[in-house]
């Protein structure tokens, strides 16, 4: 029986042989691996672009596009256990970077003239506490060249005055509309989506209306101008000059400039900014949202609680991390409100440009 098999056998194969079948068997596989092999490429090429983008936003979150502390290793913006997308965090300070791209630099002794048309003067703002809405969206470069210290700081301080006061209006604004909601049992659903809106502005992504109501809160403007002041040279700078940066906030990719001591390639930069206002409103939303300065949020609501005004004096001393050098930053900052006599202020309003801001004064 074996024998009879094995003979089949042989039979069966001489006729494949003779018939070129095993040839077509052969044709036939070698076109499945082709075929196989062009069905599997996208996918494989698909699968490993995937775990590139994912090692690239990796990388990314830990080194975002506002990456605001100068400590590079806390370099997180938001507390450890928040998700966050950025883009909902900082969309507003972008839309508000693209909107004067080709705004005129005006020159010092055009901005003076100005002032002195519109009758814009630090020691009536010091009595009578109003100032005029005179924004401007850049550094004159001339600014450099007042000899006069006092003459000089004082241009500086007409500057970046109104631009702080709006930031603060705006803040204002948001939490008079916060506290209604609070107060309401039942919300609309306008009022719910832009709750949702301020969540996402907040990094706030457990909907926590208490946590939200500590961080949408104002920047004393005293210790606003001493750190603009700080970080710029009174606005002398390199970075204010041609970034319009402000408070010399840090980023590894984004676009900025390159500090001149540091490697090409290597480190970080500091943020550059199209205009002057939106430094300003990347910084209080750095400081409102930034895990380094969760005690200054808490002392601040404290002090709210406490029915005091926000004191840039007591709260300096939780901008010990802003900078590398610590305390000794706070000295400074204490040093510059003080000796200037920014604290006169803290309590200036910003002249209404429209019907909306008027509720504010």
């Amino acid at each position: 029986m074996t024998k009879i098999f094995k003979k089949n056998k042989i039979k069966v194969l001489e006729t494949i042989d003779k018939n070129n079948l095993g040839s077509l068997a052969r044709t036939l596989l070698g076109s499945l691996a082709v075929i196989f092999v062009f069905y599997s490429l996208p996918l494989i090429i698909n699968y490993t672009n995937d775990n590139i983008l994912i090692s690239k936003e990796f990388r990314n979150n830990s080194k975002s596009v506002l990456a605001y502390t100068l400590d590079k290793k806390n370099n997180n913006l938001l507390d450890a256990n928040e998700k966050f997308d950025e883009r909902d965090l900082l969309i507003d300070i972008y839309s508000l970077n693209e909107k004067e791209t080709d705004a005129v630099r005006l020159d010092a002794s055009t901005i003076k003239q100005l002032y002195e048309d519109t009758g814009y003067k630090l020691d009536d703002i010091r009595k009578n506490k109003m100032v005029k809405p005179v924004a401007l969206d850049s550094f004159p470069r001339e600014i450099k060249m007042i000899e006069n210290t006092k003459k000089r700081k004082e241009f500086f301080i007409q500057i970046v005055l109104p631009l702080i006061l709006q930031e603060n209006n705006n803040i204002r604004l948001d939490r008079k509309r916060l506290f209604g909601i609070i107060n309401k049992s039942n919300n609309s659903d306008l009022e719910k989506k832009w709750l949702n809106k301020k969540y996402k502005q907040y990094g706030i992504p457990s909907k926590d209306l208490s946590t939200l109501k500590v961080r949408m809160d104002e920047i004393p403007v005293s210790l606003a101008l001493a750190q603009a002041a700080k970080e710029t040279g009174w606005g002398t700078s390199r970075f204010a000059q041609e970034g319009n940066a402000l408070f010399g906030q840090w980023t590894w990719s984004g676009e900025g400039l390159k500090p001149k001591e540091a490697d090409e390639n290597e480190g970080h930069k500091v943020m550059k900014f199209n205009v002057l206002q939106a430094s300003v409103r990347a910084y209080q939303r750095n400081i409102n949202t930034h895990k380094t300065y969760r005690e200054f949020r808490l002392a601040r609501a404290q002090l709210r609680d406490e029915g005091k005004p926000l004191d840039s004096i007591i709260l300096s001393k939780y901008l010990d991390e802003y900078a590398e050098t610590g305390k000794e930053y706070v000295k400074i900052l204490r040093k510059i409100i003080e000796q200037n006599n920014l604290k006169d202020f803290d309590n200036a309003k910003l002249l209404p440009s429209s019907l909306e801001l008027e509720s504010l004064i």
